[in-house]
Order: C-alpha cells, then sequence, then structure tokens
C-alpha cells in the first residue's frame, strides 16, 4: 500500500518519520498533477506549497488549530491529507469538492477563501474571539507574497501588533502571485543574505573566531548576535517587527525537517509570529516550474509535456480580442493607458505592457488603489482602460463611487469574466456588476452580443468623455463573427431590434443575444412569432426602442447571465414604469437570488435556463398563461 493510501486525516501523519513524510510529498505531487490535468485548476501554487501542508498538519492539531490558506490556490495538499483524498478526483467538477477552501465542505477548512488578502484579518479576528472564550487553540494563517501587496494584508498585521494577539503568519514566498510580483514592498522582501558566497563567508568565519583559544566561543557568540541584528535590518524582518511581530526566516520551505523544527518551536509562543518560508511555484513538475504563470490556473493538459488538451478553433476569446484592439487604439492614441491589478496576462494585457511600458500600470493586488490611480491619470487627460475581473471589481467599489463616478471622471472599465465564470465557483462568478454599477450615477453600463461589438463598445469608451463608462464580457471564446479592422462608436444608450416578430418579444444583452437568437428560431418552427431585441447598454436603457414594442407585443422576456435582483430585467421593469407602460406580462431570465456553485461553465448556464432551451420553455409558459 502506497503512503498517501494511508492518509485520510491530519493524525495519520503523525505515525510517519520525516524519510517517510518526503515520500509522501512525493506521492501527493503525482496525485495533485494528475487530476489536474484531468479537471484544470491551481497547479503551480499547490505544488509549491505540498511540504508547507505537511508540515502544518503534522506539528498543529487540525481541526481544533485553525488553519487559514489566503486565496486558496495552495491548499490542494491540504484538502487531500484532510478526508478528501478519496473525493479529490473531484476537484472543481459540479458536485465535487471546490478548488479553494470552503467552510461548508469540511471543518478544516477554517475560512472560505478566494479573494486574496483577506487571511490575516480572519485569522486575526478568530484569535480574537479564542482568546474571548479562553480557549488555548493556535491560529495560523497562510499567505503568499503576492497578496502581501494588497492593503488588506498590512491592515490586518497593523491590528494584530497592536492588540497583540497570539496569531502566526506564514509567509508563503515564492516571488509570484498570478505573474511576477510588482512594486516596492515586493523588492523589500525579497531580500535575503542566502548567497552561497556570503553563507561559505559566514561559515568560514565562524570557524576561525571558534578557534581562537580561550575566548574564541564568546566572540562567536557576539558576531552571531549583530549579524542577526543587521540581518533584520536589511531583511523583511525590520518591516514586519515594526508591526509587532516576532520575525522567522527565511527558510526553505521544502524541507521538511526544518520546517516541522521551527513550527514547533513558534509553536510554544503566544505573541505575534511570522514565519518567511521560501518555496518554488510549481515544485516537482518541470513544465509547471519552467512556466510558473501559465500552470497558476490552467485547463486540462497532457502530463508528459504539459501541452494544453483544448483544441482551438480558431475563434478568440473576448480577453484576446480586448488586448489585441486595445493595442491597435493605443497605437493611434497616446493618451491611452492601461491599468490592471496583478493580472496583465489574465485580462490580455501582456502585448500592450510590452508595446507601451510607459503607458502600462500593474498596481499589484490592490482593486481599490488601481480605480483611484486611473481616477488621477483621468484628471490629466489621459484615457485610462480599467482592467478587471468582475469579482474583483467589487473590491473597489467605494472607489468607484467616490473616486470616479461623483466628478464623473472619464475611466473606462473594461469587466472580465462578467458573469458565470465556472469551475471556480462563487467567489469568482461576475453575477453583481450590473447591480452594482448601474445605481452609480454618471456611469454608463454596456455587455457586447460578440467579439466584433466588444471592439465597438472598446472604441465607443475611448470616445466617451462625459464621465466613466464600463463595457463587461465573458470568459472564453467568442461567437466566431469577423472583426472589423474599423468600427464607429456606438450611439451612446441605443439597442438594435436583430429580429421582428408579433407574439413575444426577447429582451436580451450581452451573451445572452445569441441565446435568444437561437431560442427565437425555435419558438417560429413552433408557431411563436418572436422579436428578438439587442438591448446593448443597460444603462441608460433604449426606451425609445423598447417602450414602443412592449406595447405591441405585451408578452415580454428579459435575459442576462447576472443576478435578477437589480439587474438588467429589473432595469428594464423600472424603466417602463417610469415611462407609465403598463399592460404587459414579463418573465426574467438571470440568476435567482444564491450564489452559483463551481462546475462547467455551459453547464450552469443550461441549469439556471439562461440558454435557448431556457427561453423557449420561459416563453410557451408565457403565451400559455395568457391564453
Amino acid at each position: 500500500m502506497s503512503l498517501i493510501e494511508q492518509i485520510f486525516y491530519p493524525s495519520d501523519l503523525k505515525r510517519l518519520s520525516i524519510t517517510e513524510l518526503s515520500d509522501l510529498a512525493k506521492e501527493i505531487r503525482g496525485l495533485i498533477v494528475d487530476v489536474v490535468s484531468k479537471n484544470g485548476g491551481h497547479l503551480a501554487p499547490s505544488l509549491g506549497t505540498v511540504e508547507l501542508a505537511i508540515a502544518l498538519h503534522y506539528v498543529f492539531d487540525s481541526p481544533k488549530d485553525k488553519i487559514i490558506w489566503d486565496v486558496g490556490h495552495q491548499a490542494y495538499t491540504h484538502k487531500i491529507i484532510t478526508g478528501r483524498r478519496e473525493k479529490f478526483h473531484t476537484l472543481r467538477q459540479h458536485g465535487g469538492i471546490s478548488g479553494f477552501t470552503k467552510m461548508s465542505e469540511s471543518p478544516h477548512d477554517a475560512f472560505t477563501t478566494g479573494h486574496s488578502a483577506t487571511s490575516i484579518s480572519a485569522g486575526l479576528g478568530i484569535a480574537s474571539a479564542k482568546r474571548l472564550k479562553q480557549s488555548d487553540e493556535k491560529i495560523v494563517v497562510v499567505i503568499g507574497d503576492g497578496s502581501m501587496t494588497a492593503g488588506q494584508a498590512y491592515e490586518g498585521l497593523n491590528q494584530t501588533g497592536d492588540i497583540h494577539k497570539d496569531l502566526i503568519v506564514i509567509l508563503n514566498d515564492n516571488e509570484m502571485a498570478i505573474s511576477p510580483n510588482v512594486g516596492a514592498l515586493s523588492s523589500f522582501l525579497s531580500r535575503t543574505l542566502s548567497a552561497k558566497y556570503l553563507q561559505d563567508f559566514r561559515r568560514s568565519m565562524g570557524d576561525l573566531l571558534k578557534s581562537l583559544p580561550g575566548i574564541g566561543n564568546d566572540i562567536y557568540q557576539l558576531a552571531k548576535r549583530s549579524e542577526e541584528s543587521f540581518k533584520t535590518f536589511v531583511t523583511p524582518g525590520m518591516l514586519f517587527e515594526a508591526f509587532g511581530f516576532e520575525y522567522f526566516g527565511p527558510i526553505n520551505g521544502h524541507k521538511l525537517n526544518h520546517l516541522i523544527d521551527i513550527l514547533n518551536n513558534v509553536k510554544t509562543l503566544s505573541e505575534p509570529v511570522l514565519l518567511h518560508v521560501r518555496t518554488k511555484k510549481g515544485k516537482g513538475y518541470p513544465p509547471a516550474e519552467k512556466k510558473p504563470m501559465y500552470f497558476h490556473g490552467v485547463g486540462s493538459f497532457e502530463i508528459k509535456t504539459g501541452n494544453s488538451n483544448k483544441h482551438r478553433n480558431g475563434i478568440p476569446t473576448y480577453t484576446e480580442v480586448f488586448g489585441e484592439k486595445l493595442v491597435e487604439l493605443a497605437a493611434i492614441d497616446d493618451k491611452v493607458v492601461a491599468v490592471t491589478a496583478a493580472m496583465p496576462e489574465g485580462t490580455g494585457l501582456a502585448e500592450f505592457s510590452r508595446r507601451f511600458p510607459d503607458r502600462f500600470f500593474d498596481v499589484g493586488i490592490a482593486e481599490q488603489h488601481g480605480v483611484t490611480f486611473a481616477a488621477g491619470l483621468a484628471t490629466e487627460g489621459f484615457k485610462p482602460v480599467v482592467s478587471i475581473y468582475s469579482t474583483f471589481l467589487q473590491r473597489a467599489y467605494d472607489q468607484i463611487v467616490h473616486d470616479v463616478c461623483i466628478e464623473s471622471l472619464p475611466v473606462k472599465f473594461a469587466i472580465d469574466r462578467g458573469g458565470i465564470v465556472g469551475e471556480d465557483g462563487p467567489t469568482h462568478n461576475g453575477l453583481f456588476d450590473f447591480s452594482y454599477l448601474r445605481s452609480l450615477p454618471n456611469m454608463v453600463v454596456m455587455s457586447p452580443k460578440d467579439e466584433n461589438e466588444l471592439f465597438q463598445m472598446l472604441v465607443t469608451a475611448l470616445n466617451y468623455e462625459d464621465g466613466p463608462i464600463a463595457f463587461r464580457y465573458p470568459r472564453g471564446t467568442g461567437i466566431g463573427v469577423v472583426v472589423e479592422k474599423d468600427v464607429p462608436p456606438l450611439p451612446i444608450g441605443k439597442g438594435e431590434l436583430l429580429v421582428e416578430g408579433d407574439d413575444i418579444l426577447i429582451l436580451a444583452i450581452g451573451p445572452s443575444v445569441y441565446e435568444a437568437l437561437s431560442a427565437g428560431s425555435i419558438l417560429r418552427g413552433d408557431g411563436i412569432s418572436t422579436a428578438v431585441v439587442n438591448c446593448r447598454f443597460l444603462k441608460p436603457l433604449d426606451i425609445e426602442l423598447i417602450g414602443p414594442l412592449v406595447r405591441k407585443i405585451p408578452r415580454v422576456i428579459t435575459v442576462e447571465t447576472h443576478v435578477r435582483q437589480g439587474g438588467f430585467g429589473s432595469a428594464v421593469l423600472e424603466c417602463l414604469s417610469d415611462q407609465g407602460i403598463t399592460g404587459y406580462s414579463i418573465k426574467r431570465i438571470g440568476i435567482p437570488d444564491t450564489f452559483v456553485e463551481h462546475g462547467n461553465q455551459k453547464l450552469l448556464i443550461s441549469k439556471y435556463g439562461i440558454d435557448a432551451a431556457g427561453i423557449v420553455k420561459a416563453a410557451k409558459q408565457l403565451c400559455a398563461l395568457s391564453t
């Protein structure tokens, strides 16, 4: 029987020797690579923390002691050794285990994560509650160096040091988040005294001092203390000790005996501790070690080569179209600048960063700062395009309100991954952006039906000077339409009637438009004359087009890849009410009042009835109700 087959819970680790634990780490890496090669997932980060997860569960007593993994990208080993090994093959599959830590999934998941830099705050809250209850459990937080570019991490450190709570923070330092880290803090964190020549010099000098007769050992101990003081001054220890933490490290995060020894030591302390651990992203799988950015979050792939199993059909993704066209437009307009939050590759801005390095700004995992930074650029006549995933833009809501919308600054928001994202689940589905943007004065919100209209909306945004404007597009490939070389800007707030009809009126926005067209074709085959409108703009709505159509065709369906509350359908209802239009029946198709679980994107779209079949079903119900 293999070692991994003997591990069901963390207590099983404690029966193994250090050598056996090292062998177990190899087996766990093999399992992770095997499952992620089939299901996709966050491979490189989790491969980098195998030994760290083993050591933590070897030393601490989970779930009594709480281990919090920031983001959750690194937590696959944690899942495997906390009772989920036999379900690990279901990783990120609908009905299977989540790709992130999730409290409702296991008592060993101390906090539900998905967005970065929340772990220290959560850990401090749990530690404070434990102290109030006079219990003695240890609270351990594992946070990546990429997450240390986010302000909330320092807010948590600041309060922890101030109220001096018993909290162990482990800085997992692989010098990368999703992309290479940026900023002064990441440079500071990378400082070490571990160069080989320095280590050789220290050993030689130590041997020389100790050899001095009579006084050698005393001088050696004095030198050691001086070295530690110097090390603290020139390495991250200075920063963390200023926050009131005891700093240890950096240490090799792949040496189990060292990890276990130091964790046993810091476990006995009762003050804030920061242990700086160096790991290698993608450790143990050569393709991931070579290309850690690609294997950060990856789809299915061939294990032997690392090559993707996904066969591209030649249709570009929305992200690729956005990135390519932004480069073209920036080449003829030197006022165009791009801003992203630690995701130049994910948002399609890698080529922009190479072509226009002076006009590209990666602010790190700091969406709030990024939005206000863009507002500052806009005040000086530039055209900042802020490209952030929908789910992450939520983190900058106050800055959108206060720093952009109040003064109606012309910041352009390119909102990627709008709608159901899929396997990453509720923390990553972009289902709330319509609601949180359309309520804001001065904001224009639009969503393209296909990749050519995405280009047209980018042109519209860059030409719009009256205030902030947002365009929201989905994850994945486009429809396959031809993307024109030159397109005019859209008239603000104007939709288009795609198909005329008399029995049912379908009002759709974004990728739902093509599902509406398919549904209309099916309905017409069943003798139901169906009109389809591509509304294009959520705000302002084209009431001049919609109003007369509703009066003519009083059976109305709205379709959106968004929650129904406060979304596109709600906007239509409000607009019709404001215009005093009555006498119609309406069905709103969208996400109900729930967080959408993880699973295949198409499966979830079908489950929630946002596809052509769901629209047809709703249309026939509406016809039945009105006959």
